[in-house]
């Protein structure tokens, strides 16, 4: 199966790590956060890789030859959002199964093979959090996605978007009616939840670990886990 990591942010909640560099590349425990992605990855089976670059490219494309790391580029051109993002990997994904995910975003080797189901079904991964306001979280009834609420004020659940996905070829139709939000961007949960409406999206719940690299404070609470790990 191959799975396609987004790269092309900024980060600008980790300047000044990212002035210079993408967000993927800041260093955790002496690695770019990128090499523990794609270390997993290769370990659940997955060696098929596209990255979505954008921010300081370059950057990716040095560091994926100096460690001799076999992936394909895509670029987005403008940051126009998630569902822009995985859209830009059509070609590159053909009419295959595929894992998304952010390259922010650390899962253990367990929690990928669960998503990786080679059918026609959509899967998402949620986890249960205390704090489900700062998230969007999911309505689920008998294991599958009936909505995704972005963020709401009023409770729902704990069961949060946890960012890892496991798409098949439909997923290419409902990116293609996606719509601008609120916030100007094509949201890849606005895709999701057009699927999630014919009972296509099945929601598995976390098993062991997701590490996400989102501010500078995450950086010393993921240093202390893998290096326990």
């Amino acid at each position: 199966m191959k799975a396609v990591i987004l790269a092309a942010g900024k980060g600008t909640r980790l300047l000044p790590l990212t002035e210079n560099i993408p967000k993927v590349l800041v260093e955790v425990n002496g690695k770019p956060f990128l090499s523990y992605v794609i270390d997993n990855l290769k370990k659940a089976g997955i060696t098929e890789l596209g990255i979505i670059v954008g921010f300081k490219k370059e950057k990716i494309v040095r560091f994926l030859k100096e460690n001799n790391i076999q992936a394909t580029l895509i670029e987005q051109k403008e940051q126009l959002g998630t569902g822009h993002a995985v859209l830009q990997a059509k070609e590159f994904c053909g009419n295959d199964n595929f894992l998304a995910l952010g390259g922010d975003n650390l899962f253990s080797v367990k929690d990928l093979l669960s998503v990786k189901n080679d059918d026609n079904l959509c899967y998402l991964l949620g986890k249960e959090v205390e704090e489900w306001k700062k998230y969007g979280v999911l309505v689920v009834e008998d294991g599958k996605l009936l909505k995704i609420i972005e963020k709401p004020q009023d409770f729902v659940g704990r069961l949060i978007n946890a960012g890892l996905y496991k798409f098949p070829p439909g997923i290419w139709g409902a990116l293609d009616k996606m719509e601008l939000s609120a916030r100007g961007e094509y949201e890849l949960t606005d895709a999701i939840s057009l699927l999630a409406k014919e009972g296509k999206v099945k929601v598995l719940k976390l098993q062991d670990y997701w590490l996400d690299l989102g501010c500078k404070g995450d950086i010393a609470k993921i240093e202390l886990f893998l290096s326990k790990s």
